[in-house]
């Protein structure tokens, strides 16, 4: 398998091996081994050489490989590097599975809400894939996400209706050192930093009033890539300047814009687009797509349109 070390990943080697071309899905896993926090901060600093960075979006979808579902990190990883947005929930019996709905109608062979059932329970169901086949795959917790995980991806939690607490002290206790949690605004960030003085964000920052908001809650530059909306915006050149200027990588996300076209083909034409634009990390629906494309970046954004829904 291929175990990326460390020293390797901050030169840009994880993102190399997705933009030179040529990858199958007959290759050994790509591996992200990040064995420290530390190591963990210092992979997501900005820097102006390396190619973007691919994120699987509720982990990446693949035909017969659903969301939010191990075997389909596992699939991603046997055809490129990537690190992985995903959904937690919790059960009627207070267990975190992944689950992105509030009900298990669209993505299972159930029907209802994820927090009506016992865990026990929502194991009888299995998991459908974005084209609503049914697969053999099942509801899989958080636990066993983050076990797995480690030597192999870096996992960005989404949290749905865990309370930030009990997120917390849930995290806490498995001291995993390639967790990072979306936060949408600088008070949550604040919230779990006090729980966590070492913990690593996603945060949500597309204008400059949300960018001073997190620099008056004294939230670490070093701890943070920053959710920036769906594409770069010229008009926001100071945001993404400031950003770089702390450290902090610009992540868009393709998934409510050119992952949801008709085709992959029409997927693949809007995402190069997107690579030119400015962005250091791009989250998507369908990571596998971005394997032959080459992922390095320019310093140009093209002029283009603004008129594009923002998530």
């Amino acid at each position: 398998m291929k175990i990326v070390p460390y020293a390797l990943l901050c030169a840009g080697a994880l993102s190399c091996a997705a933009c030179s071309g040529g990858a199958s899905g007959t290759e050994e896993p790509h591996y992200t081994d990040i064995r420290t926090r530390a190591e963990l901060h210092e992979w997501f600093r900005y820097s102006p050489d390396r190619p973007i960075v691919v994120s699987g979006h509720r982990g990446g979808m693949v035909t017969g490989y659903p969301e939010n579902c191990i075997e389909s990190f596992e699939k991603t990883l046997s055809m490129m590097p990537s690190f992985f947005e995903i959904d937690p929930r919790l059960t009627k019996d207070s267990v975190i599975v992944l689950m992105h709905d509030a009900t298990i109608d669209r993505t299972t062979d159930g029907t209802g809400r994820v927090s009506d059932y016992t865990y026990d329970e929502l194991r009888r169901f299995r998991l459908r894939d974005r084209e609503g086949n049914l697969t053999q795959f099942r509801i899989p917790t958080l636990e066993e996400c983050i076990r797995w995980s480690r030597g192999k991806t870096v996992l960005n939690l989404d949290i749905k209706d865990v309370p930030l607490d009990v997120m917390s002290a849930f995290i806490n206790r498995l001291d995993p050192p390639n967790v990072i949690y979306t936060v949408h605004d600088a008070r949550q960030a604040r919230m779990l930093l006090d729980r966590d003085p070492d913990a690593m964000f996603s945060a949500w920052c597309k204008d400059m009033d949300e960018y001073r908001a997190y620099e008056e809650a004294r939230i670490p530059w070093s701890q943070m890539q920053a959710y920036v909306g769906p594409m770069m915006i010229p008009a926001r050149q100071e945001l993404y300047d400031s950003l770089h200027a702390n450290g902090v990588m610009c992540m868009i996300s393709v998934a409510p814009t050119h992952d949801r076209r008709a085709s992959d083909d029409e997927r693949v034409r809007g995402y190069e687009l997107e690579i030119p634009s400015g962005c250091d990390v791009i989250e998507t629906d369908y990571p596998y797509l971005f394997r032959d494309l080459d992922l390095r970046r320019t310093r140009h954004i093209p002029e283009r349109s603004t008129k594009k829904t923002d998530q």
